[in-house]
């Protein structure tokens, strides 16, 4: 679990990346999970998009994709989720 000040630290560093998922019409698949765990291997943090068309909700959204890839849900913030998780190969962020 991360911590307030952690989740700060987060919040921070993803605020100026851009989200490279979008979750629409169909929804969450054990596809977009599968690439979204990828995702986080390679970059850590990432931000995911939930478009108007998406039938769930986007806490619903959030809570399958950050269960489905065993990351930690950093924020919900309009219709953009947080997502981090720490690489195995690939280190880059050095939490407070």
């Amino acid at each position: 679990m991360l911590t307030g000040k952690q989740k700060r630290f987060l919040r921070s560093k993803a605020h100026h990346i851009h989200p490279i998922f979008q979750v629409g019409k169909g929804g969450v698949n054990s596809n977009l999970v599968k690439q979204v765990d990828e995702a986080l291997e390679a970059r850590e943090l990432i931000k995911v998009s939930v478009l108007q068309n998406c039938e769930d909700d986007k806490d619903t959204v959030a809570s399958q994709l950050s269960s489905g890839s065993k990351a930690e849900l950093v924020q919900v913030i309009g219709s953009t989720i947080v997502l981090y998780k720490e690489s195995v190969n690939q280190k880059r962020i050095q939490l407070p």
